[in-house]
């Protein structure tokens, strides 16, 4: 048999929201014989299903040898019925989705007036055109958005863009940087994980490219491609911090990308999702050679 780990230490938890939460000489299995304070303050918060968690600071951390007791169950939800939400932004004439960057041009390739030269009497088409960047509206970073030999638009699974199972991670007011503790209470393998910071009521205004935009840390992105996380998405400007203290860093595309995680972002319509028991779905057209592109995003929610 197997030897098996835990730990018993004392606890303070404080939270986004107000309040706080002590412990002492509190249990947890651990996978192995060692294991650092912000990976136990992870496990505890995973444990407890703790939401809005600011901070946790461990002490008086003892191993002991022990029988596994098992963790604790999180419920889904009850099946039966199904709605669908949805979660892109309109792309429109002039839209702007990056500050600075160009918006799209909607045009006629061909008009209904042009085209009747070419049919039956009484038969008629028409062909739009639209010039843009990649990077407009709901968008998805492909690997090779950021890395040379990455997966293109291509190169990604539908088993990684389509139907996939999701969960909400609601964000308090006014945070800014989603760390690791925000993660911890969630079972993210093979899930479409989906941070919902409310930014998108900003979009197409000034203040959505504004530095305080919401953010996930590099810590965070990192803990999300180890736990197996399928896709990640964000209702806000950027996945990773476009302020000037970032320096150009893009940690959390990285981290993500290098573990072949697509991105979404610009994300819109999270309000109206449940916490889990749906279905995500962001799948953009197969383009070679293309690293982004916009996408329909899309829930399949169980009533």
């Amino acid at each position: 048999m197997s030897e098996q780990w835990r730990a018993q230490f004392d606890a303070e938890v404080s939270f986004a929201n107000g309040g706080g939460l002590r412990t002492e000489g509190f249990r947890l299995d651990l996978p192995g014989r060692k294991i650092g304070d912000a990976d136990l303050a992870a496990l505890l918060v995973r444990h407890l299903g703790l939401l809005m968690v600011a901070e946790v600071r461990i002490s008086n951390v003892t191993i002991i040898q022990e029988p596994h007791k098992g963790g604790r169950g999180v419920a889904g939800a009850a099946p039966g019925g199904r709605r669908l939400v949805e979660l892109s932004h309109v792309i429109h004439d002039g839209l702007v989705t990056l500050p600075g960057w160009p918006a799209p041009r909607v045009s006629e390739w061909l008009t209904r007036e042009a085209s009747r030269a070419n049919y039956a009497p009484g038969t008629e088409f028409q062909v739009g055109r639209i010039d843009m960047i990649a990077n407009t509206g709901t968008y998805l970073d492909t690997p090779a958005h950021r890395f040379p030999d990455g997966a293109d638009l291509t190169g990604v699974p539908l088993d990684r863009l389509a139907d996939l199972p999701g969960i909400v991670v609601r964000v308090p007011p006014g945070a800014r940087a989603l760390d690791r503790l925000m993660l911890a209470p969630y079972d993210v393998a093979g899930r479409a994980v989906l941070l919902h910071t409310g930014w998108a009521a900003h979009f197409g205004t000034p203040r959505y490219g504004a530095p305080e935009a919401p953010h996930l840390t590099g810590e965070a992105a990192r803990a999300l491609a180890e736990a197996g996380a399928a896709l990640v998405g964000i209702d806000s400007i950027n996945i990773d911090d476009m302020s000037p203290a970032a320096n150009g860093e893009r940690p959390a595309h990285t981290a993500l990308l290098a573990a072949g995680i697509p991105i979404v972002e610009h994300l819109t319509g999270l309000d109206a999702l449940p916490p889990d028991g749906f279905r995500f779905t962001a799948a953009p057209p197969r383009v070679a050679g293309m690293g982004t592109f916009p996408v329909r995003a899309f829930a399949v929610v169980d009533a």
